[in-house]
């Protein structure tokens, strides 16, 4: 039988929890903006990449934002190849994504990811 760790390592998507790390990444990472979605970056020194969603209570209720941030891991879940291993992101809705649908969103998430793929190089 497998530990949680090793569960938490197989995981298709790791999700950061902590608020220390989200600090970390707040503080340490590069943004990258676009009128729907702002997107943190940061270095870990693991070969995985984790993720943290941020959706305000200024966006809407609990079903709303439970929505986009289930959005969110869809889009990271299945596009998970497409992006850059070894890094953090937290990605965090602005208020204008409520009116957004899948496709909307899914394009400018993927753009900003493209921005951090590209400036990496």
């Amino acid at each position: 039988m497998e530990n949680g760790y090793d569960l938490l390592l197989m995981s298709p998507l790791n999700i950061i929890k902590k608020n220390k790390e989200y600090r970390k990444i707040y503080y340490r990472g590069k943004s990258y903006a676009d009128r729907y979605v702002v997107l943190y970056v940061l270095k870990n020194d693991f070969k995985i990449c984790r993720f943290g969603f941020t959706v305000s209570k200024k966006i809407g209720n609990a079903v709303v934002r439970n929505r986009i941030k289930r959005l969110f891991k869809e889009i990271c879940r299945l596009n998970l190849e497409n992006i850059p291993v070894g890094f953090d992101y937290i990605i965090i809705a602005r208020r204008e994504i409520v009116h957004l649908n899948y496709r909307q969103i899914e394009n400018s998430l993927l753009r900003l990811l493209k921005k951090v793929s590209l400036k990496r190089r």
